[in-house]
């Protein structure tokens, strides 16, 4: 876990004269014209939670990389705290002592950079054992551990290589083994693939997902493009002028930006690959039950089509116009959807995508059920569930009651 509680930053000759200006109402922008001194950070906090990735969004200048540094020690906030969890214990990072963050440094944290900062002059081994070299492991022990990391990004048989003889994707990667060669739980990226090309840069998103996968490392990742963020994060924090303006998750950014800003950043975001399945749909605790035996889910409106749970909260029987005997049809993109028959149900996976809900539903004219791994029922997504979806797309705050209550005005 990762806490950052409240924490201010100035660069200037008087940061702590620029924050007295701030506490009094003054902008950033008039504090930098009067002063000399910019407002890196004001105000920010945020819970890092283990295994997630964060990515930090901003316009340039939003201090996005200053609170990358903070979190390593790099910058020492001028107010407020970062803490983070080492065996069992909360270290605070800005009051550690200088060995405190060293071994944080070579323990905890691992850094990957935007210009992968690879020494020329080593071979890829060389250059993932650096920081082993630092904790003063073993030659054998080194080799070892770098050949194993060098394995994971796919780049084994590179090892004897330097990096001039390597693409610009292939040195990312032996940045990223670099930082995984330390063992370090939390791996704070700085803008890493913002200088490949697309087609390489979109491979290199595929590769930290498929290792998030199996690592389950924490991740704060810098970046200045909202596709690769709503496509990589977890969670996305949203900065301007140092302070944080929203923090949800790509779902949440997308369907509700929480400031003119925010929805400015969003406008041309393509909501059909974004939304899941848990963002649009009606969840279990809000449809109606059977008067009689609340085992009965009434899965439309109108209640023609019903399921029965079982005890562990399984679809078990579809009824369909009063009649049992219907069939559900698990999704997969196989799935001939023109021939399902007309007392069938198709179910999906929490991250089904709103695209593939939507064509279900233009197929079907039917609800589509949401189920968790262990095949509970968690919702339904209905043609309702879309057109609010659709309808609140991009809105901000205030926009939103009006047009949630005009589709529910004009549903039966």
């Amino acid at each position: 876990m990762i806490k950052v509680e409240h924490v201010y930053k100035a660069f200037g000759p008087s940061p702590r004269g620029a924050l007295a200006r701030l506490d009094h109402g003054e902008d950033r922008e008039a504090i930098r014209k009067a002063t000399g001194n910019l407002v890196a950070l004001a105000d920010v906090s945020v819970e890092v939670n283990p295994g997630e990735i964060l990515v930090v969004m901003g316009f340039s200048g939003s201090g996005k990389s200053t609170l990358l540094r903070c979190l390593n020690g790099l910058v020492r906030p001028d107010r407020g705290r970062v803490l983070i969890e080492d065996g069992g214990r909360e270290i605070d990072l800005t009051t550690a002592d200088e060995e405190t963050l060293r071994q944080i440094r070579l323990t905890r944290i691992a850094m990957v950079f935007q210009k992968h900062a690879l020494l020329p002059w080593r071979t890829l081994r060389q250059n993932v054992a650096l920081g082993l070299e630092l904790r003063g492991l073993s030659s054998a022990e080194i080799d070892k551990i770098a050949d194993a990391k060098l394995d994971l990004v796919g780049l084994g048989d590179w090892k004897d290589k330097h990096p001039d003889e390597l693409s610009g994707g292939m040195q990312q990667r032996v940045g990223l083994a670099r930082a995984l060669a330390t063992d370090a739980d939390i791996l704070l990226l700085d803008e890493p693939l913002s200088a490949l090309d697309p087609l390489i840069r979109m491979r290199m998103q595929d590769e930290i997902l498929a290792l998030q996968r199996v690592l389950k490392k924490t991740m704060i990742f810098v970046s200045h493009d909202l596709d690769e963020a709503l496509r990589i994060g977890t969670r996305i924090l949203l900065m301007e002028g140092g302070r944080v303006v929203q923090l949800g998750t790509p779902a949440q950014i997308v369907t509700a930006p929480a400031t003119a800003y925010v929805k400015k950043f969003v406008a041309h975001v393509n909501p059909l690959a974004i939304l899941r399945g848990d963002a649009l749909m009606r969840p279990l605790a809000s449809l109606p039950r059977a008067p009689l035996d609340p085992r009965v889910v009434l899965l439309d409106r109108t209640g023609r089509y019903r399921c029965v749970l079982s005890a562990e909260g399984r679809p078990s029987t579809l009824v369909f116009e009063g009649k049992e005997g219907g069939r559900f049809v698990p999704y997969d993109d196989t799935l001939a959807l023109d021939r399902i028959a007309e007392d069938a149900i198709v179910t999906g996976r929490l991250d089904t995508t709103m695209r593939t809900a939507l064509t279900v539903n233009h197929a079907t004219g039917r609800p589509m059920l949401m189920v968790d791994a262990d095949g509970r029922l968690e919702g339904v997504i209905s043609e309702w569930e879309l057109l609010r979806a659709m309808a609140e797309e991009r809105s901000t705050p205030a926009d939103r009651q009006g047009s949630a209550q005009g589709i529910e005005a004009a549903a039966p």
